[in-house]
Formats: structure tokens, C-alpha cells, sequence
């Protein structure tokens, strides 16, 4: 060590010790930066056709496709943990799924009779809607393919559609996860020339071309349909994170209300510059890859389950998120009602 690195009297070293801090729990809890609340959660959910059904993902552990009338039930449990809103997901039948979704337009597909269950029954809650094509396409992509292409503009005009149905169906918030140029801009065009200003846009703003998607291609039942097919020409490269300010950027100037990453963990960078540069609500999806990993560690008791649970939000809540869509929201809103 040269003599410029060390403290004003060596002899009294060391004279800051930051050990003080960290001796008791009380002490620890004062000086604490990022804290977890239920609040911090949205509540990713599956849904399926049926009735009084709960479908297990197997790749998926704890969790579980609901029939509608299953889901409503634990939407209120998650209500009253002081969760404030789940985003909804439908696995399509096979049989309903077309090269064009036109599924994604009926308004009375499984995601718009899930959205007006839940508003009559919980309508404290906060209901999320995914804008894409993936569920309801016989090849999996989200959008419109051509000469084995997945196309812009046309797509466009399809996700408008998609979520003016969802809002019209009572949905508080639009989520466009399709990665389409210019679709913020179209959608809430869309939605006010419909009525529907009220209602939000939170954009999947940098959501990338992930490996950690699988389990949640199974729980859709996209992954067979998109085969050895990928996303890579509209989700962005992993290994970009300029790029990630950029969609962010062009998000937030068609009219983004909040701005989302996708994965999490393995881009926590990402949510510091997004949060950083652009300070609106930033929210992460900590996606089906990440629950998988976590739980199967934990089911090896590699690692101790709720701490590392707990854990993993605390660290999007230090990088800067907002908000954290998890699979791990109920069983975390119970461990923080019952005290860490």
C-alpha cells in the first residue's frame, strides 16, 4: 500500500469501521437501501380453458395454468397480500391457433373473459394484458410471417386490434411484449381514437432474444409451435446494451407510460442504465427460466429457497426497478408477511 492510500493515523487503524453498521438487525434495517414491499410485485398468471381445472407446468414447479374460474380465487388471496395487479397469460387450444391469431381479435378469447371475471370479482386488482401474436399463431412467432419472415407493418395493425379488445374488455394496463418498431406509437394511437386514453402502456421496451424463455413457451404452449424456429431478428442481442437505451428511448417518445427489461437477473445492468438515464417507472420480468433455476437448486437444497428468493428481488429493487413481474410473487408477499 503507497502512503497516500493509507488512513490519516495509521496507528488508530481502523478508525471507520463499517462492521459498526452491520452488527444487530435493528441497525441493519436502519441504514438498509432498497427495500421489498408486496407492492414492488406483479403476479405473472396462466390461464386455461375449462372449468374448476389447474393445469401443473411441469417445467414450472408450484406452478400452475388456472381455469377462470380457479384464477379468481387467487387473484383475491394475492389481492389481500397486498399484490397490486397480475398480468394474465392464456394457453390457446391448438385447435384455435391459425398462421394469422385471429384468436388474439375474438372478444371473447380466454384472455378477455379472464379480464372481465377478474374486474367483477377482485376489481381492486390491477389486470395486465401481453400484446403479441405467440399464443394464438400456428408457428409461435409473434407476429405475421411472410416468406418465412416475421413482418413489421402488418403486424402493427393486428396488435392495435388486440389491444383495443383487451381494454375494451376492461384490462388497466396494455404490456406489448412483441418487440415490433413503432408499436407503442400505434397501439396508443389505437386505443385513444377508441376511447380508451385511460388506459396504460407498459412496454417491453428492451426485451431480448433469451434463452431463459423455455419454461414459458411450455406454460403457453407456443414452444412446439415455434420448433427450431427463433425470435432473434425482432428481440434484441444479448449482447447489446446501447441498443437497450435506444428502444427505450423511442418507447418512451411514442408514449410509453412505463418501460420494461426482460430477463432480469442476467441484465440488471440494463435496468440500472434504463432507470438511470430515463428515471420513469422501470419494471423487470424476472421470466420462467430464472423461477426454473431457482426452484430446482432449491429442490436440491443447493440453496435455501427463501433466502434466495427474497434475495433475487432485492437485487432488481438496488438496480433501480420499480416493480418485479414474478412467479414468485405470492410466496414472497407470504415470507414478507411474515417477517424476514
Amino acid at each position: 500500500m503507497s502512503t497516500d492510500q493509507l488512513p490519516p493515523d495509521p496507528g488508530h487503524f481502523p478508525q471507520t469501521r463499517l462492521r459498526r453498521s452491520r452488527r444487530w438487525d435493528w441497525s441493519r434495517r436502519l441504514v438498509a437501501q432498497a427495500r421489498l414491499s408486496p407492492s414492488d410485485f406483479i403476479w405473472p398468471v396462466f390461464i386455461c380453458e375449462g372449468q374448476n381445472r389447474t393445469e401443473p407446468v411441469p417445467s414450472m414447479p408450484g406452478v400452475v395454468r388456472y381455469s377462470v374460474d380457479r384464477l379468481a380465487e387467487a387473484v383475491a388471496e394475492a389481492s389481500e397480500l397486498g399484490i397490486p395487479a397480475v398480468a394474465l397469460f392464456p394457453a390457446t387450444p391448438p385447435e384455435k391457433k391459425t398462421p394469422g391469431g385471429e384468436e388474439a381479435l375474438n372478444p371473447d378469447n380466454l384472455i378477455c373473459r379472464t379480464v372481465r371475471e377478474l374486474k367483477r370479482q377482485v376489481p381492486q386488482m390491477g389486470v395486465i394484458c401481453d400484446v403479441a401474436l405467440d399464443p394464438y399463431t400456428s408457428h409461435g412467432q409473434d407476429g405475421l410471417v411472410r416468406d418465412g419472415y416475421v413482418v413489421n407493418d402488418e403486424t402493427l395493425d393486428v396488435l392495435c386490434r388486440q389491444a383495443v379488445v383487451q381494454a375494451q374488455a376492461g384490462c388497466d394496463c396494455i404490456a406489448p411484449s412483441d418487440m415490433m418498431d413503432g408499436r407503442i406509437g400505434a397501439i396508443r394511437r389505437a386505443l385513444d381514437e377508441a376511447g380508451l386514453q385511460h388506459v396504460l402502456l407498459l412496454s417491453y421496451a428492451a426485451k431480448y432474444a433469451s434463452a431463459f424463455y423455455g419454461p414459458f413457451r411450455d406454460a403457453v404452449g407456443s414452444k412446439s409451435a415455434l420448433g427450431s424456429g427463433d425470435k432473434r431478428t425482432y428481440q434484441m442481442d444479448p449482447a447489446n446494451g446501447d441498443e437497450a437505451l435506444r428502444e427505450v428511448a423511442l418507447d418512451v417518445a411514442e408514449g410509453a407510460d412505463w418501460v420494461m427489461v426482460k430477463p432480469g437477473m442476467p441484465y440488471l445492468d440494463i435496468v440500472y442504465r434504463v432507470k438511470q438515464r430515463f428515471g420513469l417507472p422501470t419494471f423487470v420480468y424476472q421470466v420462467s427460466g430464472e423461477y426454473a433455476s431457482l426452484v430446482a437448486a432449491a429442490e436440491q437444497g443447493w440453496l435455501d429457497r427463501r433466502r434466495v428468493v427474497l434475495e433475487s428481488l432485492l437485487a432488481f429493487r438496488r438496480a433501480g426497478a420499480d416493480g418485479i413481474l414474478t412467479y414468485f410473487a405470492v410466496e414472497a408477499a407470504r415470507y414478507l408477511q411474515q417477517g424476514e
